[in-house]
């Protein structure tokens, strides 16, 4: 599997994932449901917008990502 696997495209793939959280619609739910249903988008558009701003590498085998969690100034 790690001869045909491409970091890249899964780094790309998380980015198309957390723009999707971006666009997803809110459901027809109220109350807790809907705080519940917001809090869940929020953790997934930032676990996809993470992963999707890290650089991958595979070395003999081991897929690494690096991932920069310093604040922007």
């Amino acid at each position: 599997m790690a001869e045909s696997f491409d970091p890249q495209a899964m780094i790309v793939r998380f980015q198309e994932r957390a723009a999707a959280v971006r666009k997803r619609n809110l459901p027809p739910v109220g109350g807790e449901e809907r705080q519940m249903f917001i809090r869940q988008a929020e953790a997934d558009y930032m676990d996809f917008a993470i992963i999707g701003d890290a650089e991958a590498s595979v070395d003999d085998g081991v897929l690494t990502l690096k991932i920069d969690l310093r604040p922007t100034t």
